[in-house]
């Protein structure tokens, strides 16, 4: 196992809930929520500037859409943002009822998956959901309790999540043309004092990265072994993704939520975005290709 770099602030907004961070080629900017605050940022990564958008709601997740703006699960259904005004494409019916969609990301097909989770975080509330390219979205994992970190293989035939409660990487067998899920089975297990898995990508080499809230750190699991740790100065780190012109800056979201005063006053940094280049590259960006 190495130790990777020590990683810089992009910018310190201070977020109370930073996730979903998502390169944007279009723009040469690094899109991330703030899921609280109501908010998308979009910010250059190389100088902290960064321009923002309201949402109605709650938002969970963005990915960029290819007929413009993005893809975005607010807290009651699936939505289009930064294309003239926001617009809902599928109400969630449960989603009205004390929960909310989490994390989110396109499959390389182009089909847009987000989960949820109850406010609370009763356990088992929540459901993983696919939004197909005609809109339509379908409950694909039921029973999850809070839905994160999503990634698929460089072959495209499985499918990574991250149920944060059960300390798990699972992985799926993924059918590219129909999105259909088979085959479930943990291929990691972080230990409870190493932090709670959240957000989650993947490298050019398949080598996992998982952000570890409440561990103040990034690990990268090759088939299923710990092979890299990088350490950041707050302790709730969110969500990793990979971006830059080249794919190879690993940009890391941190958050502040139910954080005390006095841990504010230590962790001065809570709620900033921070990079690193660990030597890999990560994938292209997959854009939602639906309406």
């Amino acid at each position: 196992m190495t130790t990777g770099n020590d990683p810089d602030v992009v910018v310190a907004m201070g977020a109370e809930l930073g996730e979903g961070p998502v390169w944007d080629a279009r723009s040469g900017r690094l899109v991330w929520v703030d899921i609280l605050g109501r908010r998308v940022h979009a910010t250059d990564p190389e100088t902290g500037d960064t321009s923002s958008i309201e949402t109605p709601l709650h938002v969970g997740a963005v990915a960029p859409r290819a007929g413009g703006g993005f893809i975005a699960a607010l807290q009651n259904g699936f939505w289009v943002v930064g294309d003239g005004p926001a617009h809902l494409i599928e109400e969630i019916a449960e989603a009205r009822h004390g929960l909310r969609f989490n994390d989110g990301k396109c499959d390389p097909v182009g089909r847009f998956w987000a989960g949820t989770m109850a406010y609370d975080v009763t356990p088992a509330a929540g459901a993983l959901y696919r939004l197909d390219e005609d809109g339509r979205a379908t409950v694909v994992v039921p029973g999850v309790t809070l839905s994160n970190g999503l990634a698929w293989s460089g072959d495209g035939r499985t499918m990574f999540y991250v149920d944060s409660p059960t300390h798990r990487i699972d992985a799926f067998t993924f059918d590219p043309a129909s999105g259909a899920l088979a085959n479930r089975r943990a291929i990691v297990e972080i230990p409870a004092e190493n932090g709670t898995p959240d957000g989650l990508t993947i490298d050019e080499d398949d080598g996992l990265w998982v952000a570890l809230a409440h561990g103040g750190a990034v690990h990268r699991y090759v088939d299923g072994r710990l092979d890299r740790v990088i350490r950041l100065p707050v302790s709730l780190v969110t969500s990793v993704t990979f971006g830059g012109p080249e794919r190879d800056i690993l940009f890391i979201t941190s958050a502040w939520e139910h954080m005390t005063d006095e841990d504010r006053v230590r962790e001065p940094l809570a709620g900033a975005v921070f990079r690193v280049r660990p030597g890999v590259r990560g994938r292209p960006v997959d854009v939602y290709r639906g309406v």
